[in-house]
């Protein structure tokens, strides 16, 4: 009997997929993949599986490509790069990796945040490029995170795991969510408000919600200009949650006081965007998951599920599970 056909969308260490050893026929994309390799388009046609990346659009057109695809596995949290609408209509299960990257996610904000708040980027460019000449009581100020506020957007595991993080340093906790996490409030003493009022009250806002339509430029011109011009805001969640161009402007015209980023709109931001050359905007290149034992345990997941869906069997961790109780089309 041959083996399935799955598409992976992306080089992967052979360590991290060894389950699939044997069982897969697998036809490898790159390892820099922006898009779909079009070395693919021979093997659309006869593909059973995808394991995809979060940048790698699984659309409607792709799928009308594929008439004998049984499972796509997403090799991350987020799913929003995949129609599932309409691979649920197709019966076709969709799988993603949660969970397993809470912490290295929650620890990445906290850099980002403490790195924002003591101006560490200018800092460390002034000492290597020799303006540190000697012990300036006035420079390089930054903002006490004891005392402070901390406005978090989305109280989701994440999020919780942020604010677990913050009350060490001594912040006070508020948050925006569409269902109150009792939780959350009583462990940490957290209080939820409005989006609006959070803004308005919080020194750092932390945005931790899917991507939707509802939060899609959540934070924009409007939203930016309700913000102190001493916040800083952080985003390690999703990059078109926030309007970039609207960014800059608060940036240049002092609308906040800083921003600190993950994850970009668009991602990756061309390295000539008039962010990078803002000092008080610091941007990385969306390593929120990057530890060795995250990123090879979402590797490991994300086979799981399309192992799974190629054996006809549930997926383990599958986001659009209403799929068993209805035919394949």
């Amino acid at each position: 009997m041959s083996l399935p056909t799955v598409l992976l969308t992306h080089t992967l260490p052979p360590d991290w997929i060894a389950s699939l050893t044997g069982r897969v026929q697998a036809i490898t994309g790159p390892a820099d993949a922006t898009c779909l390799d079009p070395a693919f388009e021979p093997y659309l046609s006869t593909a059973e599986g995808v394991l995809c990346l979060l940048t790698i659009p699984v659309c409607h057109d792709l799928l009308e490509r594929m008439p004998n695809l049984r499972v796509v596995s997403n090799m991350a949290v987020g799913y929003d790069n995949i129609d599932v609408p309409f691979c649920t209509a197709r019966g076709i299960p969709v799988g993603n990796t949660p969970g397993v990257l809470t912490e290295a996610t929650a620890d990445l904000t906290l850099a980002l945040l403490l790195a924002a708040a003591r101006c560490l980027p200018q800092a460390s460019l002034d000492a290597r490029e020799g303006r540190w000449s000697t012990w300036r009581p006035a420079g390089w100020l930054g903002t006490d995170l004891n005392g402070a506020t901390l406005g978090i957007i989305g109280m989701g595991k994440i999020g919780k795991a942020v604010a677990e993080r913050a009350r060490g340093f001594g912040m006070k906790i508020l948050y925006s969510d569409e269902i109150a996490r009792p939780e959350v409030e009583s462990a940490l003493g957290a209080v939820r408000f409005p989006f609006d009022v959070i803004l308005r009250q919080s020194d750092f806002i932390s945005l931790h919600a899917p991507l939707t339509e509802a939060t899609r430029k959540v934070i924009n011109a409007s939203t930016l200009r309700l913000m102190k011009t001493t916040a800083i805001l952080i985003n390690a969640a999703r990059g078109p949650m926030v309007d970039t161009t609207a960014l800059v402007h608060a940036l240049q015209e002092g609308w906040i006081a800083a921003a600190a980023l993950d994850v970009t709109d668009p991602e990756p931001l061309p390295s000539c965007h008039p962010l990078y050359s803002l000092p008080n905007c610091l941007i990385v290149p969306h390593i929120g998951s990057a530890t060795g034992n995250v990123r090879r345990r979402m590797a490991e997941m994300a086979c799981e599920n399309l192992l799974a869906g190629l054996e006809n069997r549930p997926l383990p961790y599958c986001v659009n599970p209403e799929i068993y109780t209805h035919p394949r089309r």
